[in-house]
């Protein structure tokens, strides 16, 4: 693997290969490049190379001051800090570094920025998120399944292996995605996961500035995004800031000796996991032991966890998602374990990001079904101990869980529907309940069709459900077919090859050949009601309105000035007539409906009957 980061540029690689002192020393600057015209007028440069920490740096560049040079307990780096004026003129910053006796410029690329990229939009309740898992999505390019330097050989065999799903299998897709009515897609993470073993799910990160080429390059990434802007689908990173990989490059020479969070782990001392105790965070009552395990302690052995106190980390984490917005282009971030790093760090991250970008949207990954734990960390939440976050949007967990619960246990008054109806009564604790991300699963839990049984009429709730609620809707990939997988956690077997992603499939989810009736009835709901929604304003700029639970169903509005949209879900093993008159407040009788699923028309006077076990989304204009 080439030593001198990837996005590094020609002019600036032509100089150190003509220049042999740096040859030798500067192994890495990161980041790469930056950009003329942020917000932020302070940059810092990561330089690594042997010794560089007894180099001098100075610059003149107009609109460029150098204020000075950071060093830490390790020799081989050294931090440049620059402040660069709001005016500056794209170009080559002239970094001179005099180490020992001898003196050399390293040019420092300064780009333009795309016209309008700080007032990009970023993904919103307009939007249908595709999540996927891209070694196992669609494998557009088999010469790059294994390749030289990267630890770990494609094995489509093993489930816990790499399978050969890249970025070119993604740009074949998106026409399908389009199709399908996606408008915005999250891919796991992309970067490079140089690991020995379990390397395909992305989050084990080993460089934070390349992409993985078993995926693809920097440059076909950007190519991903462009295209897929092109068809009006938005593309969202997933991105770690709490831990990295155990081969990731630092950990051969780390930058510091408090780089980590536990760091003695490395040298003999006891391993120390998190304890997962999210209410930690905000608990008036938690101890100090506690909180700091939980923020603190690794995922896994390996899985190295990052400490953002660390002034240079922080800085260094900050810039890099924000490198990446710029670089590629993106319209979102899904912040993975949100709540696992350093709390005060995050805000600052959200802040930095949020100033670049006002118009983003960021997506933090809270694990939890207390919208109590959830709530504290969006955007707006003024919470009791003072804590201020910057990121707009959180994923609904509580949510996620109630749904599952009402769609799986019988009606009773404390249970079924009544679950659901609570669960989104609870929205008064968030700052914009609107701007949540809802969801049917994940990469990290079981296949939805699974745990309703795979039962139709259950799955047809939870996509019609999903496509109506407030919030902005994820579904994950295959979902639309009703992939299956155990009802246990089984990572491998839940991130299953989409069929059609391989030549030689003899399922082909893309083209619609081999698949069975559930799956072409499952595929086509989701293709109607996705594409349905993006012409039904109430939908996704529209109040919300539901009733409590009645007779086995429920029954909720969407509506604005000039659209009504009525949702029922009738869990009975009959049918059940519902009395209009109770909907009044927002139901405006004697119209007649276009029911969304069916396409047929239905008169709204004094009565409606409801299938057994039926689904109606009716649509009042």
């Amino acid at each position: 693997m080439n030593p001198i980061s990837a996005a590094f540029t020609a002019s600036a690689l032509l100089v150190l290969a003509s220049s042999p002192l740096l040859a030798q020393q500067v192994q890495r600057i990161e980041p790469a490049n930056w950009w003329a015209g942020m917000q932020h007028p302070q940059l810092q440069l990561m330089l690594y190379g042997d010794k560089l920490a007894q180099c001098n740096a100075s610059l003149n560049y107009p609109g460029a001051t150098l204020t000075g040079t950071t060093t830490t307990t390790n020799p081989n780096y050294l931090f440049i800090n620059l402040t660069l004026a709001s005016d500056i003129a794209p170009g080559d910053l002239p970094i001179q570094l005099q180490c020992a006796d001898k003196r050399q410029t390293l040019p420092y690329p300064l780009l333009a920025r795309r016209p309008g990229s700080a007032q990009r939009q970023g993904f919103n309740a307009s939007d249908v998120i595709y999540l996927l898992t891209p070694d196992r999505f669609a494998n557009g390019d088999p010469t790059n399944d294994s390749v030289p330097g990267m630890l770990e050989p494609a094995n489509r065999s093993d489930d816990s292996g790499r399978h050969g799903g890249d970025l070119a299998g993604m740009v074949n897709a998106l026409p399908y995605l389009a199709d399908m009515g996606f408008s915005a897609m999250w891919p796991t993470p992309l970067t490079e996961n140089n690991q020995s073993a379990y390397s395909y799910h992305g989050y084990a990160a080993t460089d934070l500035y390349n992409i993985d080429p078993r995926f693809g390059s920097n440059a076909q990434y950007r190519d991903l995004v462009a295209k897929a802007n092109k068809l009006g689908i938005k593309v969202i990173q997933d991105i770690i800031v709490n831990h990295i990989g155990h081969q990731h490059w630092w950990l051969s020479d780390l930058p510091d000796t408090n780089w980590l969070n536990n760091q003695a782990f490395l040298t003999g001392a006891a391993f120390v996991g998190t304890n997962h105790n999210r209410s930690t965070v905000q608990d008036p009552y938690a101890s100090n032991i506690d909180s700091a395990q939980f923020t603190d302690g690794w995922f896994v052995d390996s899985m190295p966890d990052l400490n953002q106190r660390h002034p240079l980390l922080a800085t260094y984490l900050i810039q890099n998602s924000i490198w990446w917005v710029e670089y590629a282009n993106l319209s979102g971030i899904r912040e993975d374990t949100y709540s696992y790093a350093d709390k005060a760090f995050l805000t600052e991250w959200g802040r930095r990001l949020m100033l670049e970008y006002p118009n983003f949207n960021i997506v933090g990954e809270e694990w939890s079904p207390n919208p109590l734990i959830v709530s504290y960390w969006q955007r707006g939440k003024h919470n009791k101990d003072g804590y201020v976050s910057h990121t707009p949007s959180m994923l609904d967990f509580p949510l996620y869980d109630a749904l599952l619960k009402a769609l799986t246990s019988e009606e009773s008054w404390n249970g079924g529907w009544i679950d659901l109806y609570e669960m989104l009564s609870n929205d008064h604790v968030y700052a914009d309940p609107f701007n949540l991300v809802i969801f049917e699963g994940n990469h990290d839990t079981a296949r939805i069709f699974s745990l309703l049984n795979e039962d139709m009429d259950l799955y047809r709730m939870a996509i019609s459900y999903l496509a109506t609620m407030r919030g902005i809707p994820q579904l994950f990939y295959g979902t639309e077919i009703a992939m299956q997988s155990p009802k246990q956690r089984d990572d491998g077997k839940v991130r299953s090859d989409f069929p059609g992603g391989w030549a030689g499939d003899k399922v082909n989810a893309f083209t619609g050949k081999g698949l069975n009736t559930t799956q072409k009835s499952a595929q086509q709901l989701v293709k109607t009601l996705l594409n349905w929604r993006k012409t039904a304003s109430a939908i996704y700029s529209g109040k919300l309105m539901h009733f409590a639970p009645d007779n086995g169903t429920y029954t909720y509005f969407r509506y604005n000035d000039t659209q009504t949209v009525m949702v029922v879900m009738n869990k009975q093993s009959e049918p059940v007539t519902l009395d209009l008159a109770r909907f009044n407040e927002v139901l405006p009788l004697g119209k007649t409906a276009t029911e969304v699923i069916s396409g047929k028309q239905i008169k709204l006077d004094k009565q409606l009957t409801v299938p057994a076990r039926g689904t109606l989304v009716l649509d009042i204009r």
